[in-house]
């Protein structure tokens, strides 16, 4: 089956909110901590190997990156955080650009939190959760690094992650490197974009 992402192309990275496209198309955003794999999922998904440039110093994402799928449809990486080494300031800033996105952007069809599968529902996991549950948004989990545990140890995490968020939102395991959930992380991501 074709991948319909995989025409994805970086287009432009936003700083700031009057940045930001037109609010009239579909966007897919991607939250993970800085070292959760968000850039090797992105890349995974739209089958491009550079597509999102993955950093061995994790935090390198600053700003609101656009990627288009088709016309006025895209799939957006955040910022990341945690281990980014950035200043207080600017990672205020950042929360404060990500709150007034979650909060106003009508273009967002719905959310992929990626989560390290060995690390998962992290504090910045779960604010991330909370504002799409907000909005009322779709969201959807990867618990990336799959590979790194057994099956049986997938399986009772993915449980346990799933118990814990209940209708709050679907939960995968994934893995960008041996492509473990990439079909099924795709099909979401192409529904919510209306491809």
């Amino acid at each position: 089956m074709a991948n319909p992402l995989a025409r994805a192309k970086y287009t432009f990275s936003a700083h700031a909110l009057k940045q930001l496209p037109p609010d009239d198309g579909r966007e897919v955003a991607f939250a993970g901590r800085s070292n959760a794999g968000k850039s090797t999922s992105l890349n995974a998904l739209t089958n491009q190997h550079g597509l999102a440039r993955v950093s061995k110093t994790p935090g390198r994402t600053q700003a609101l990156n656009y990627f288009e799928v088709a016309p006025n449809k895209h799939l957006v990486d955040l910022p990341g955080y945690g281990y980014a080494k950035v200043p207080e300031e600017m990672r205020e800033r950042w929360k404060e650009f990500i709150n007034v996105y979650f909060h106003t952007r009508q273009s967002l069809a719905g959310l992929v939190v990626v989560m390290d599968i060995r690390h998962p529902l992290r504090e910045y996991d779960l604010q991330m959760l909370d504002y799409a549950f907000g909005r009322g948004l779709p969201a959807h989990c990867l618990l990336t690094k799959a590979d790194k545990l057994g099956r049986g140890e997938q399986g009772n995490t993915l449980l346990k992650v799933r118990k814990e968020l209940g209708e709050r939102a679907s939960v995968q395991v994934f893995s960008g490197e041996s492509k473990i959930g990439v079909d099924e992380a795709r099909a979401v991501v192409s529904r919510w974009l209306e491809l």
